[in-house]
């Protein structure tokens, strides 16, 4: 990404969350800002608020712009693209190194202000990378279950390996100053700034950590600097948030936020309809028209930059040969899926990317085709003599994801792949290493416009399949290190080509099924716009 300077955050000045802190709200004024109620599927997988931790769709959904934020902010309500955050600007000192200014006078929910010193540990040992190293390909093995925190501040082992995930180079920050700050990497990388703007980097209180008595206590109430702070959160049912006044973007425009956990969705529709709740979130495509026919409603979204995916562990014995995973891929006529579940609201993408990579975006690939007969023929060629493969399925987690399943199942038995569905409870389930685990749905996002942000980050060296045992390939992590690391964007772009190659066709570690879309319902007077994402913003000037 281009270094964003001076010059480049003076044209920012004059909006809302560009400029420096507006004048605060008074004490003795009368509160009169609403609460309202929101009705989601799930609040988090992890049960903590630890933007490193819970690395979820869910999360992002009311992590940001509520309560985490990073250093190079994004354009929520635009193109998502970077813009200034807890940062006012930045500098390429040289390919290895960026410098960033801090914005002066930013408070933490405890009061105590943001500085360098803050950046530093969130980015140190302590807090996010434990005993890991720079510049080490080696994958970094996560538990396969989520784990109870341990009593003290030693840090969950996913968090390791989530942190080398997304800064697998990063060898330390220095504070310049009490207002600058420098990142040092330890080899050349064209993304930092992209790392700096992407989901895991942002900014938490130092102070916040050393007053809370163990991890768990600081995740489930983390000290951010977001425009609302934790009041309570109830695992598996409620999180309350309410307005921090001393917010840097001016004074929120609401008094509190509640999610609550609804799984089914005539529930959630139902809550909305009746004014139980202001909002009701991942709605199905085909549920839009039945809630605008009530004048007084609306649903808001679209497709957003995640895709919708079938993953493999090629370490079960029917998936050991990469023919039959081939043919798993050639029999789902994608179309049909967007067609009749989605209501043709989305599209099929052209394979793990998207368009905003700018040149880095290949535009003449293509996901691959729907041909039941070559499914069959390649099933054929791998010997492969219908034993059962199991299907770990979460009840719609992902919306319309049963009935995905089912469509899925139906097209793949039709090549003769004996799928079976296994219905499980958590994301703990589903991960889990044993002879069961073998098909599971999944989806990746891109959270900065290049292909280190998805490709690499989820199915890389320290991405989560390599992690957990699902899936590896030395080619393909020989080649995500030209990514990370080198300079030539003609040698990048073709070592990304080859990446898609070995992904998607060669020795498949998922399929892309769909470009994802999230559909909210809400009041028609309530005066808020949907981001292009999970994120659901409430800042000052997207509510009245």
């Amino acid at each position: 990404m281009a270094a964003f300077t001076r010059r480049k955050a003076l044209q920012f000045g004059a909006a809302t969350l560009g400029g420096s802190a507006l004048p605060q709200f008074a004490i003795g004024q009368s509160d009169n800002r609403p609460s309202i109620t929101i009705a989601v599927q799930k609040i988090v997988n992890s049960n903590t608020l630890d933007v490193l931790r819970e690395q979820s769709n869910v999360g992002e959904r009311i992590f940001f712009t509520s309560l985490w934020e990073p250093l190079i902010g994004k354009d929520w309500l635009g193109n998502l693209m970077p813009r200034p955050g807890l940062a006012t600007e930045w500098k390429r000192i040289d390919d290895q190194t960026v410098e960033l200014k801090l914005r002066q006078g930013v408070k933490f929910h405890n009061g105590a202000e943001l500085t360098a010193e803050d950046v530093v540990f969130t980015f140190s040992r302590e807090r996010m990378f434990g005993n890991t190293e720079a510049k080490n390909r080696s994958t970094i093995k996560a538990f396969e279950t989520i784990p109870t925190p341990r009593p003290g501040k030693e840090l969950p082992a996913e968090i390791p390996a989530v942190a080398r995930r997304a800064w697998p180079d990063l060898l330390r920050v220095d504070a310049i100053d009490k207002y600058t700050v420098r990142f040092y990497n330890a080899t050349p990388d064209v993304t930092l700034e992209g790392r700096l703007a992407r989901y895991g980097s942002d900014i938490m209180s130092r102070k916040g950590w050393e007053d809370a008595a163990s991890y768990l206590d600081w995740a489930r109430k983390p000290i951010t600097t977001g425009p609302y702070k934790v009041v309570e959160f109830r695992p598996d049912n409620s999180l309350t948030l309410e307005a921090h006044d001393d917010y840097w973007g001016g004074r929120p425009p609401l008094k509190r936020i509640r999610f609550v956990e609804v799984p089914e969705v005539p529930s959630r529709i139902a809550g909305l309809l009746s004014g139980q709740y202001q909002f009701a979130c991942d709605i199905p495509p085909d549920q839009i028209s039945d809630i605008e026919k009530n004048a007084g409603f609306e649903v808001q979204g679209g497709t957003i930059l995640n895709h919708r995916l079938t993953v493999f562990d090629k370490n079960h014995a029917q998936l050991q040969n990469p023919l039959v995973r081939r043919a798993f891929t050639h029999a789902i006529d994608r179309q049909a899926i967007v067609d009749s579940l989605w209501a043709g609201r989305t599209k099929v993408p052209a394979g793990l990317q998207w368009e905003y990579y700018g040149d880095m975006f290949h535009a003449d690939w293509t996901v691959p085709e729907y041909n039941p007969k070559l499914a069959a023929d390649l099933l054929k060629q791998a010997g492969y003599k219908g034993d059962p493969i199991p299907y770990r399925l979460l009840n719609n987690y992902y919306t319309n994801q049963n009935a995905t399943a089912q469509v899925l199942t139906e097209m793949w038995r039709s090549v003769g792949l004996n799928v079976q569905i296994n219905s499980v409870e958590n994301w703990s389930q589903i991960m889990q290493r044993n002879d069961s685990r073998a098909v599971r749905d999944w989806s990746n996002s891109a959270p900065f416009s290049d292909p280190v942000s998805s490709i690499v980050n989820q199915h890389g060296p320290n991405g989560q399949q390599q992690q957990i045992g699902e899936w590896t390939n030395t080619e393909m992590n020989q080649l995500c290190e030209v990514l990370e690391t080198s300079t030539d964007r003609a040698r990048r772009r073709t070592a990304f080509r080859r990446m898609l190659e070995i992904c998607e066709r060669e020795d498949p570690a998922y399929t892309v099924l769909h470009q994802n879309a999230t559909f909210t319902a809400k009041p028609r007077a309530l005066q808020w716009k949907a981001s292009p994402a999970f994120a659901m913003d409430f800042r000052p000037g997207n509510y009245v």
